[in-house]
């Protein structure tokens, strides 16, 4: 099913001028990460210090993260870093995006909600009144979902008590610093950022009547956001001057800087509980066609456009193993992901992207009514379940790239797959077929990696283009290439028969 390849890059590689090591705060959705990256002399290494487990906390008023506890994490986990390689230099933070924490005074009023809480709802109505969902998308190029950071602001009646909202990656880094800032790329998840001029769009903040003096000062990726406050520096064993500094806070954005690619024309999926499908690209693409298409226009690392589309992704996977160990079931991921590989018989394509799937709970339930309702037979065993789960996000995942290069208008000759769900093969190899094009899978630490690589170049350990850095990735980390075995597309999928090709996609190859 697959061989592995070392990815051809032809793009000359830069020398690190002198080695170092940094530390990635990666903090995802499902589990938090502190990881060592080791640049030195045209080689880059990472490696983990500690892994912690992100749930949400059920509250009396909704869904919360337990942020705090985070934070926590990572500073006693930067101690051992730190005892393990005294000479780190600095420290960057990424997280999963949208989601915010309000202060007062410079304390949080609460912990974050949860993207997932069902709040934001009452925002929607609310925020569209005043402004039309095409407007917003010509003013921020923002795909459609109802847990959007503005219209969980319309929905938050801790507002007014604040004067600072800062995303999760922002707060921790005012927590470690005592500076409030907004890095570009995950403040472009907002939905109040100019998609045109990268800044706070004050005029829509204002017709949405929202407070503009919570939102804080912007600032680019590589830009230092400052040295580690006195106390900070004393728990974790920190030398004076220790810095933190912005890098591609939303996670998606540092992933993509690890992906190794050899030209521009490649497609991109950053793999974790979410899927983001895209290319990159100079400038957005605001069509009615790219809007109706749900797809996104947000900031990426040195000025980019991530266009891409949000898949529900391994969420459906992992909450429906959560659901199963729930009820008392010895089971997990892998146990099932190796006999689904075996399944020969067809499979009923979901919906990844149904609304019904985006909350948590009784996952497996949802999916055996979903197709039920369609008169298609519920799953009849975990197996199976796994099967329809990961072809059916494999079938989403073709159909965004196929999306992405005809809406950009961008060429597309391969796939990288990034992130944890890189290592599944089943869901690699079946996202080759259907595109008809090779799936380049890993690095799977794309966003720590990402996270390094933008921090190496203010250190002096590497120099060069983004895209240089990226040879460093291809020779440290030798991905998997799955080419595709089959071009034809699902014909047995419950979606109405205009949802589906038919044929294979179109698209250049070289």
């Amino acid at each position: 099913m697959k061989q592995a390849e070392p990815a051809v890059h032809p793009r000359s590689p830069r020398l690190a001028r002198s080695p170092g090591s940094v530390v990635a705060v990666d903090l995802g959705a499902t589990s938090g990460r502190v990881m060592i990256g080791h640049v030195d002399h045209n080689e880059l290494s990472v490696r983990p210090v500690a892994r912690v487990a992100n749930d949400p906390v059920d509250q009396a008023d909704g869904q919360h993260w337990n942020v705090t506890a985070l934070c926590e994490h990572a500073i006693s986990r930067l101690r051992a870093a730190l005892a393990d390689e005294p000479d780190i230099r600095s420290i960057g933070i990424d997280s999963w995006a949208v989601d915010y924490g309000l202060l007062a005074n410079g304390r949080m009023l609460a912990e974050p909600f949860h993207c997932r809480d069902d709040r934001a709802a009452a925002g929607v109505a609310a925020l569209h009144s005043r402004v039309s969902p095409e407007e917003l998308y010509a003013r921020n190029g923002m795909q459609f979902l109802p847990f959007n950071t503005l219209y969980q602001l319309a929905a938050d009646a801790r507002l007014d008590a604040a004067d600072t909202a800062l995303l999760i990656p922002d707060l921790l880094a005012f927590w470690m610093t005592g500076h409030r800032i907004a890095e570009r790329s995950n403040a472009s998840t907002t939905g109040l950022l100019g998609v045109t001029t990268g800044e706070w769009d004050d005029e829509l903040v204002e017709r949405l009547d929202l407070p503009r003096g919570v939102l804080p000062e912007l600032v680019d990726p590589g830009v230092t956001i400052g040295s580690l406050l006195p106390e900070v520096a004393e728990r974790i064993g920190a030398g004076w001057g220790m810095n933190v500094i912005a890098v591609g806070s939303h996670d998606t954005a540092s992933a993509i800087v690890a992906v190794p690619a050899a030209s521009d024309d490649f497609a991109y999926i950053s793999c974790g509980t979410w899927g983001l499908v895209g290319v990159e690209l100079d400038t957005p693409v605001l069509t009615q066609d790219s809007r109706a298409a749900n797809f996104i226009n947000e900031g990426g690392v040195d000025g980019r456009v991530r266009f891409l589309h949000n898949v529900m992704e391994l969420w459906l996977l992992s909450g429906s193993v959560r659901t199963w160990k729930a009820a008392g079931e010895s089971i997990d991921l892998p146990s099932l992901v190796a006999p689904a590989a075996a399944v020969t018989s067809p499979v009923p394509i979901l919906d990844a992207n149904d609304p019904r799937f985006f909350a948590a709970g009784d996952l497996p339930t949802r999916i055996a009514e979903w197709l039920v309702e369609r008169n298609v037979p519920a799953p009849r065993d975990h197996i199976e379940a796994t099967r329809i789960i990961i072809e059916s996000l494999a079938d989403a995942f073709a159909r965004s790239v196929v999306g992405a290069s005809g809406l950009s208008g961008r060429p597309v000759s391969v796939i990288h797959i990034v992130g944890g769900g890189s290592q599944n093969q089943l869901l690699c190899q079946l996202t080759a077929d259907p595109s008809g094009l090779p799936v380049v899978a890993g690095p799977v630490e794309a966003t720590a990696i990402g996270d390094v690589l933008i921090q190496a170049p203010g250190h002096g350990f590497a120099s060069g283009s983004l895209e240089s850095l990226g040879v460093l990735v291809a020779r440290a980390f030798v991905p998997t290439v799955y080419r595709p075995q089959s071009l034809a597309w699902h014909t047995n999928s419950p979606r109405s028969n205009t949802d589906q090709p038919t044929s294979a996609p179109v698209l250049e190859t070289p």
